[in-house]
């Protein structure tokens, strides 16, 4: 049937159903208790949004057709390894996911044309559905530094060295980028960008965030947001999602989907700038965090579980009304919840849920909870009709994804240049005591395994969740930094020497090493008090690297990958320039331009987090702690020397 008779069909049900859906959908909250109403007061109040009058009419008679189990069916997020095309159909589902490390086919080096296809696959099985009016599949995907997830595609600086770039119009156009990644894949939502503002560096998710200012993560937040979604409906857009919503960044001692403890007006102030930014930027899904939240001593539970934040703040206060989307079965954190069922979920405000395995009994579950009386059917039609009208403001009905020109696309994967270009803008210069930039016809020694390594310059959610099980055989298009040095001075000039065996006085002129963190994300990228936060205490092995090299009359040039500002002022000290590279993504090649100062380059980048001087560093960078403030970072026209530094003691444990 042509869609536009289905549409103009369900808006003649839409004119008699739209007044009861205005009600249901601004019926007044339920009563607050003294500390919802002191966490809703501490936000301040945003301007709705006008909508579509016609779109909303249309949408309100849609869902007033629909079956209990079609609704919910809309609001049920399955994983593509748990679910197929045609159980897609059968059980009405409204979005689908692939999780880090979930390819088509099972296949790591899947082609963009797999996935196209696979895509096309699970969008043509919706509209295959029984239902009156047929409703669009969307597909999420974490695209949260490119399309990071497909084999090919170019991936950008993590966050926390786009936040050290400090230039929100080269986020944005990395946005544009991504985004145009993503619609070659056929897909049409990207799980992006994180505004969490980490105040404590022991988190394994901090290159996730911009900084620890509030202000400058609203500024980068807000730019990806426009680059990704354009105007919503052209080739090269995808939806948005801002995560994770709220306080993620702020857990006591750093400890993964763990505790926030403040006021309500710090915390609305310190991790609620980023959503302000984000809805103005006209963000259509907001993604709910793990953590839980405690006022003042009042404990509100785990975000998933939060009414007064989801409904009271996001959606009555800020006057959010695009959807709302839980995290990875994280409804199985709130007391008397599972993975498979948890009304508490529902009535706090979500809308979709991330139940990437268990979709059938929570389908089923859900179900029985309306009719049991547990959720009311006005907070599941509030849900779907938020869902429907994120889908009608993509154009969803009128025009599938794979009608895009970059569908299947492989070159449309690939932005080298705009990814150099960000790798040099985000690296900070830390100290260069007359070294750099390092002048042709040099011996060149390059040690440290990183030197030649795409996973350690990718980091996590780099082709795999956690950036592991990858080698450089996964990444076709990109440079590591040897490959980068060879072409600045000739590969007849330098020698590579992972362990540094090779090094001998007199023998060299100079000595780049590049040393790193392992690749992580959430939960395996911790670092848990009481163990020291330093660089040399997690890989000692690297300052026996430095061992070898330093202090031989021989400059050495050192290079750290890392998703955090982290201890290392020994390391620092061994080395006569020191370079904060963080996770420059496929193109860490660009350093070297970098190095040799090509074409009157220079580091621009300055630290959008406090370095500390202490392995026991306290949350929210106190002054006597740092080695280097927020803002900091050298260049090559604005020299400074800095010498040999004070160390800390060092310790096997954290007091």
């Amino acid at each position: 049937m042509n869609s536009k008779i289905v549409l103009a069909a369900a808006a003649s049900i839409g004119v008699m159903a739209s007044t009861a859906m205005a009600k249901v959908n601004s019926a007044p909250t339920a009563r607050w208790s003294a500390p919802e109403r002191e966490a809703i007061a501490a936000w301040p109040a945003r301007k709705a949004g006008k909508l579509n009058p016609v779109v909303e009419a249309k949408i309100a008679g849609i869902v007033a057709g629909m079956t209990l189990e079609q609704k919910v069916g809309q609001i049920t997020q399955a994983e593509i390894r748990s679910i197929t095309p045609d159980e897609v159909r059968q059980y009405y589902i409204g979005t689908i996911l692939n999780g880090g490390g979930a390819w088509p086919q099972k296949n790591k080096h899947a082609a963009v044309g797999d996935w196209a296809k696979l895509a096309d696959d699970f969008a043509k099985a919706a509209l295959a559905s029984d239902m009156k009016v047929k409703l669009p599949l969307i597909w999420g995907i974490d695209a949260v530094h490119g399309n990071n997830n497909v084999y090919g595609a170019t991936t950008f600086p993590h966050n926390i060295g786009l936040g050290a770039a400090h230039d929100p119009q080269l986020v944005y156009r990395i946005g544009r980028a991504t985004a145009k990644q993503v619609r070659a894949t056929g897909i049409g939502w990207a799980f992006a960008p994180t505004v969490a503002v980490v105040q404590n560096q022991r988190w394994g998710r901090v290159y996730e965030s911009y900084s620890s200012d509030p202000v400058q993560v609203a500024a980068n937040g807000g730019a990806l947001i426009r680059g990704l979604q354009g105007t919503l409906t052209g080739d090269g857009d995808v939806l948005a999602s801002v995560k994770h919503f709220a306080g993620d960044g702020g857990t006591f001692n750093g400890v993964d989907q763990g505790e926030t403890r403040s006021s309500a007006k710090a915390y609305a102030a310190m991790h609620g700038a980023g959503y302000y930014a984000a809805l103005d930027a006209k963000a259509q899904t907001v993604m709910i965090s793990y953590n839980s939240w405690t006022m003042d001593g009042h404990a509100f539970g785990k975000m998933h579980g939060n009414k007064a934040l989801i409904t009271g703040v996001l959606k009555d206060k800020l006057k959010f009304d695009g959807l709302v989307v839980s995290d990875w079965n994280a409804i199985e954190q709130i007391p008397g919840c599972a993975k498979d069922r948890c009304p508490a979920a529902i009535n706090a405000g979500t809308d979709v849920f991330m139940v990437p395995d268990d979709w059938k009994a929570f389908i089923a579950n859900a179900v029985a909870d309306v009719r049991e009386g547990r959720v009311s059917e006005a907070r599941i039609n509030d849900a779907v009709t938020r869902i429907l009208r994120v889908k009608f403001r993509q154009g969803l009905f009128t025009r599938p994804i794979s009608a895009g020109r970059y569908t299947g696309d492989a070159a449309a994967l690939v932005d080298r240049p705009l990814a150099q270009e960000a790798v040099r803008k985000s690296a900070v210069l830390l100290k260069n005591d007359s070294v750099l930039p390092l002048t042709p016809n040099k011996r060149i020694l390059v040690v440290g395994a990183a030197a030649d390594s795409f996973p350690a310059q990718s980091g996590g959610w780099s082709i795999t969740w956690q950036g592991d099980e990858t080698d450089n055989s996964d990444y076709p298009n990109g440079e590591t930094m040897l490959s980068g040095i060879k072409r600045i001075y000739g590969a007849g000039a330098v020698t590579f020497s992972a362990d540094g065996s090779a090094f001998a006085p007199g023998k060299f002129d100079t000595v780049i090493a590049v040393i790193a963190e392992k690749p992580h994300a959430e939960m395996k990228g911790d670092v848990r008090w009481p163990e020291p936060l330093a660089q040399s205490r997690q890989y000692p092995e690297q300052l026996a690297l430095l061992d070898k090299v330093a202090g031989k009359g021989v400059p050495v040039v050192t290079l750290l990958y890392s998703g955090r500002t982290t201890y290392a002022t020994d390391l620092i000290n061994r080395s006569d320039a020191f370079v904060a590279a963080f996770l420059p993504g496929t193109e860490a090649g660009a350093l070297a331009d970098l190095l040799a100062g090509s074409g009157k380059l220079d580091f621009t980048g300055r630290l959008s987090f406090s370095w500390p001087n202490t392995p026991c560093p306290s949350s929210g960078e106190p002054a006597g702690e740092r080695l280097f403030a927020r803002g900091f970072g050298l260049s090559y026209t604005k020299a400074r020397r800095i010498g040999s530094l004070q160390e800390a003691p060092a310790v096997s444990t954290c007091p």
